[in-house]
């Protein structure tokens, strides 16, 4: 690598720490302002965390939301865990990198820019969503930052984390449906080379399970209110509305009149339908793909019970204030293999 290369690339890093930097203040200070200007009657409520929860959080609400349990309701976050998680993420990248630079496969950079959306610019070049999306490990499409960086790959396909130790580029083509020697040949290994567990190969004309795509660009669950409401509290750090102090709050809150009907926010099966001091009266359906989510402060309960086969057009409850709240809303949780997500990056 040349030193003006050198000197691009640094830049460039700079830049995009900057951009990040500054897409956090502002979010902060939004953030801030709404608290202050959030009233108190406002329709908000559900359990709160005085930290952000764990990959067990499920489980001990489920324990929490029964009047009997004297499960501790406070989660410690395990910082070490996710900074070990996120240094494997950023190796497994860079380990992507130096495989996948040399011969037919290799990188340009863009700029995201105002009115940019992943879809147009892999139009631009030719690519697949699923491609841009694997290759930049984005999580969320609708929160790409304006002033950052993507990688533009020459090829199109996907990168894929090896499962375990063995797999090979004919074992890996079989499961994606595409051309075993292209597989060898972008990643410059034998078509019975053996790869090790946690390693990134590039797989040619590969696509992203449905799932995931529909997880990625937001589109995998629909929202539960289909009528007006306002998002009175969002998921994550809030001022409580019950005392004031900092707390994390698991779901989003749409506040709305009293006897709105609320739908299940994806297909699924109920697997709990009753009271608890903080949900009040609640539903908790079970999806496919590891999901779960709970629907909380119902005014009353729908026909449809537990064991009950359900669709986004299945109403399970009606819109109150029971429970811990303030005011009459929808508090909606998802719980991906039993730890929280945000259901505003998930929900159309």
């Amino acid at each position: 690598m040349t030193k003006k290369t050198e000197i691009i690339l640094k830049v460039s890093a700079s830049f995009c720490v900057a951009a990040f930097v500054a897409g956090s203040v502002t979010f902060c200070a939004k953030t801030i302002k709404h608290n202050k200007t959030e009233a108190i009657n406002n329709g908000q409520g559900g359990l709160e965390m005085s930290a952000v929860p764990q990959y067990d959080t499920q489980e001990k609400i489920e324990k929490a939301l029964d009047p009997n349990s004297t499960e501790d309701k406070s989660e410690n976050l395990d910082l070490a865990s996710l900074a070990e998680e996120s240094r494997k993420d950023v190796l497994a990248l860079e380990d992507a990198e130096k495989q996948l630079i040399d011969g037919g496969l290799y990188y340009t950079s863009y700029r995201i820019k105002k009115g940019d959306m992943i879809g147009v610019i892999a139009e631009k070049y030719g690519l697949s969503q699923d491609t841009l999306i694997s290759v930049n490990n984005i999580h969320a499409t609708r929160t790409i930052q304006i002033g950052s960086n993507i990688k533009i790959p020459s090829l199109d396909g996907i990168l894929y984390n090896v499962k375990k130790d063995g797999e090979t580029p004919k074992t890996i083509a079989e499961k994606y449906e595409v051309d075993a020697d292209q597989v060898a040949n972008v990643n410059h290994v034998a078509l019975e080379a053996s790869f090790n567990a946690g390693q990134s190969i590039f797989v040619p004309g590969a696509e992203l399970d449905w799932i995931t795509r529909q997880e990625i660009n937001g589109d995998l669950f629909r929202k539960p209110i289909h009528s007006w409401y306002r998002i009175s509290s969002y998921f994550g750090w809030r001022r409580s509305p019950f005392g004031g102090s900092r707390q994390f709050h698991g779901g989003i809150d749409m506040a709305c009149s009293t006897g709105t009907p609320i739908y299940a926010g994806m297909e699924g099966t109920i697997v709990y339908r009753g009271w608890s001091n903080v949900y009040g009266n609640y539903v908790m359906i079970k999806h496919h793909s590891g999901y779960k989510t709970l629907y909380g402060h119902m005014s009353k309960f729908s026909k449809a019970t537990v064991g009950t086969y359900v669709t986004t057009n299945t109403v399970i409850g009606y819109v109150g204030s029971t429970g811990q709240s303030t005011g009459p809303h929808c508090h909606f949780t998802v719980f991906k293999n039993g730890r929280m997500v945000n259901p505003y990056n998930l929900r159309g």
